[in-house]
Parts: structure tokens; C-alpha cells; sequence
């Protein structure tokens, strides 16, 4: 009888030690919240030489960003324009300057640490690029002076996705039916975008009206001002804006003959909106949009969206 009581005793002492153990207050700490420090910008202006001091004309630019206690990146890639970040997953791209000429960017470099720490700083590039657009795709686009465009809903396909690969220059995954978005977000057919040719100064401007709201997704996704920081893909409320724009070489590297005969072809010409105030067709897309075909009347555009990995084709007639 003792020794079952000491045994009780015992398995009772257990247990208590195991729930005092157990009631413990675990303290977590995510250690110092050091911003990040000793930002270094690398900029390698590619075909750079001694005879060619501005690059080979390409307008290509290979930038690094390391800094120490960083955790993640993000870049603005001229700051005369509206403060557009972009994500850099690894630090590292190649950004693509059309603007014809000599000209001096400065990049804005943004490193975020610990904690939501961050540590910015700023760097200038001069480059060269000596693309030119080809005439009939400027004419065909701005008559030469201003055309307005819109969503073509009456055509199957003016609306799909893809994956964004060279292989696969088509909307693979999703294509539009005729009138698809009528019903949920009818504003992606009536807004406007008018695209000019501003001859005194030799630029380009885009104006995008919308009455009834820009349609797009939401948050993170998009740049357009006043979109809400959350919410499903729809029409929301936009003033509408007016932008530069610059004709610049295609950055897909997609081939103008196609590989697989399903692909669309390319004129190898893209359409680069400048600022965050202005998109066309669907308002969760970077600022780039390439020209695959046109005519005085049709616009087929492919642009990658601001989800990694998609690519989103437009349909667009003149009016």
C-alpha cells in the first residue's frame, strides 16, 4: 500500500511539472530592426566602350542593387516621371530607355529590411538609344496628329491571357468571348484612349477618359490613383489622366516570324507609358505594351500583367 502511494505521488508530481512546463510564456523576438544600409546602385549601360561612351544605341541598362540587412527590393526607373516602384525579386534587371537621343535618367533605388524597414537612395544613367519607329505603325496609331481608340467587344479574343514566355505569344489559357464583360464591368468598353502626336515638341501624349471607372484589379496590382487597396477585378472609380508615351524597341524578345505557327507575330515595337496615371485597356499591367499587329482601324497589344507570369493580349479598334 506504501508503495502504490509513492507511486501516485510520484505520477502526480509528473504531471504537475509537465503543466508548469507547459504554461510558459514563450518570447519570440525578430532581433534588431536594422534598416538597410550601404545601398550600392550598379548600372552597366550595355555595348558601353571607349568609342561608344552611351551604349551601342540599344537604350539597354543592366542594373544591380545590394545593400546590407536587405530583404527585398524595389525600383523607379526615371524620376522625372511619377514615382512608379517596381518589384525586383532578385535586385537585378535590364531596363529598356526609347526615348530617342542622348538622354540623363535617375533611378531611385528602394531597399526594405526588418520590420518594414527601408533605405532608398538615387543614381544617373545617361544613355543612348537610337530606336526609331517605323512610320506607318506612328501614322496608323495617331493619324498623325490624335485617334482614339477603344476595347473592341464585338470580336471574340479581345481580351485573354497567357503565360508570359517567348514560346507562347497567344492566350494560351483564357480567351474573351463576344460582349464577355458587359454584364460585370461594362466600363472596359467605353473608355477612351487617345493617343497624339504632339509634332512642335516630337513627343507623344495618351488620354485616357473613363466615365465609368478604369477596370482593373485592385491594390498592390495596380498603379492607377484611387483604386482601393483591396477588392475583386471590377470597374472603380477613375478621373481619368493624360501621359507621355515613347515608342521604344519590344523587350519580350518575342520573333517576328513565329516558332509555332499557333503565335501571334510582332512588329517588335512597344507602346511605353510614362507615370502611374495612364494604362490602356485593363489597369493591372506594367507600362509597356507591345505592338503585335496594327492597322488604320486594329490594335492587337500584349502587355505583361502585374501578376508574375502573365501575359494579357488587347484588342482595340480605332474610332
Amino acid at each position: 500500500k506504501n508503495m502504490k502511494n509513492i507511486l501516485k505521488n510520484l505520477f502526480s508530481m509528473v504531471v504537475i511539472l509537465v503543466m508548469i512546463n507547459g504554461c510558459k510564456k514563450t518570447d519570440y523576438s525578430i532581433g534588431d530592426l536594422k534598416e538597410p544600409s550601404n545601398i550600392v546602385v550598379n548600372t552597366e549601360v550595355v555595348g558601353q566602350d571607349a568609342s561608344h561612351p552611351n551604349g551601342d544605341g540599344s537604350g539597354k541598362v543592366k542594373v544591380t542593387i545590394s545593400a546590407d540587412n536587405a530583404l527585398g527590393y524595389k525600383i523607379d526607373y526615371d524620376i522625372s516621371n511619377d514615382l512608379d516602384l517596381k518589384y525586383l525579386p532578385s535586385g537585378s534587371t535590364t531596363i529598356t530607355y526609347g526615348t530617342e537621343g542622348l538622354h540623363t535618367y535617375t533611378i531611385t533605388a528602394v531597399v526594405y529590411g526588418k520590420g518594414g524597414t527601408s533605405s532608398s537612395t538615387t543614381k544617373d544613367v545617361t544613355v543612348r538609344s537610337d530606336f526609331t519607329a517605323d512610320p506607318v505603325i506612328v501614322t496608323n496609331l495617331t493619324n498623325d496628329a490624335s485617334k482614339t481608340w477603344v476595347v473592341d467587344k464585338s470580336v471574340p479574343g479581345h481580351f485573354g491571357v497567357g503565360p508570359w514566355e517567348v514560346g507562347s505569344i497567344r492566350p494560351q489559357w483564357w480567351s474573351a468571348s463576344i460582349n464577355e464583360k458587359v454584364a460585370c464591368c461594362n466600363c472596359f468598353y467605353t473608355a477612351t484612349f487617345t493617343f497624339t502626336k504632339v509634332a512642335s515638341s516630337n513627343a507623344y501624349t495618351l488620354q485616357v477618359a473613363s466615365p465609368d471607372g478604369a477596370f482593373t484589379k485592385t491594390g498592390a496590382l495596380t498603379t492607377l490613383p484611387g483604386i482601393p487597396g483591396a477588392g475583386g477585378e471590377a470597374c472603380y472609380g477613375y478621373a481619368g489622366g493624360t501621359s507621355n508615351f515613347s515608342f521604344v524597341r519590344a523587350t519580350s524578345g518575342a520573333p517576328v516570324v513565329p516558332t509555332d505557327p499557333g503565335n501571334y507575330s510582332t512588329t517588335e515595337t512597344s507602346i511605353m507609358l510614362a507615370g502611374v496615371n495612364t494604362y490602356i485597356g485593363y489597369g493591372s499591367l506594367l507600362k509597356e505594351y507591345e505592338i503585335l499587329e496594327i492597322t488604320p482601324t486594329y490594335l492587337l497589344l500584349r502587355a505583361q500583367g502585374t501578376e508574375t507570369g502573365n501575359a494579357w493580349y488587347l484588342k482595340l479598334k480605332s474610332l
